[in-house]
């Protein structure tokens, strides 16, 4: 069985997609969530990440990561 991550983030955002991409290639089992959707969307992400609003948010083992490459 895959390790599963749950990545919150837009498609428009460059970030997003790079970690979309790596965790991908890494093996691991991706699930989106596009932010910009809907409201719940919204609304889960700034549950998992505290209230902040930076993307990706990135949900894995449990550990939540804001922000991807070096932001």
């Amino acid at each position: 069985m895959r390790e599963k991550v749950i990545i919150y983030g837009k498609d428009t955002c460059p970030y997003t997609s790079a970690a979309r991409e790596d965790y991908a290639k890494k093996g691991f089992d991706v699930e989106y969530i596009n932010v910009k959707a809907s409201p719940e969307n919204m609304a889960g992400m700034l549950a998992v990440s505290g209230g902040r609003r930076n993307v990706p948010v990135i949900v894995e083992g449990g550990i939540v990561n804001v922000g991807y490459g070096g932001t």
